[in-house]
């Protein structure tokens, strides 16, 4: 992490690409739902992709986000008193962050990776996840979400139908449009080109 130095070639040119993915409209988006979520406490980051990096990096605010879906007496993560300000605790907080995130919903291939957020590598992955995140607080309804709820679309959701013993054994009876249909059907009017001509 610390003898990191400068990308050169085809490094260069990914991690340009990567940078690209970060959308800017999101980012402030997704701070007004964590500050209505978490409360004016969290404060705001500087405007930017490093701002919104730095903001998160220690973990303490995702925590809390994660923390104020799930109702009380039941937070999956122990925020410390003091922010952490040694990497591994900071790691360590980003990581129960993603555990717990995983707990509530948010499938495996919406998740970032920790060195993600904490060096900066791909902040796009990072937004992906927190609209992941968003999108099913929104879904479940269940009283939590704080904020408008047009920010997030909602995942679709089942709709098991149930049908009685009667309504299936109705269903055999009836020939469906894709067995097809011989209704009306006849040779007449058909005709394979011109009939066969012989001469003598």
């Amino acid at each position: 992490m610390a003898n990191k130095g400068p990308a050169y070639g085809m490094s260069r040119d990914v991690q340009s690409k990567i940078e690209k993915k970060y959308d800017d409209e999101l980012e402030d988006r997704l701070v007004e739902w964590i500050v209505a979520q978490c409360g004016a406490s969290v404060g705001r980051p500087e405007r930017g992709r490093l701002g919104f990096q730095v903001w998160l990096k220690n973990g303490i605010v995702l925590s809390r986000l994660v923390n104020s879906l799930y109702p009380d007496g039941s937070k999956p993560v122990k925020i410390p008193d003091a922010p952490p300000t040694m990497v591994f605790k900071q790691m360590e907080q980003i990581a129960q962050f993603l555990k717990a995130a995983e707990d509530y919903g948010v499938i495996k291939t919406d998740m970032f990776q920790t060195v993600d957020l904490f060096e900066a590598k791909d902040m796009a992955a990072v937004q992906r996840t927190l609209m992941a995140l968003g999108s099913l607080a929104v879904t479940k309804n269940d009283g939590n979400y704080h904020g408008d709820p047009n920010w997030f679309m909602k995942k679709a959701q089942e709709h098991k139908r149930e049908f009685t013993e009667s309504q299936l054994k109705e269903g055999k009876n009836i020939i469906g449009l894709q067995m097809g249909t011989n209704k009306g059907a006849s040779q007449a009017g058909m005709s394979y080109g011109r009939p066969r001509q012989i001469i003598s």
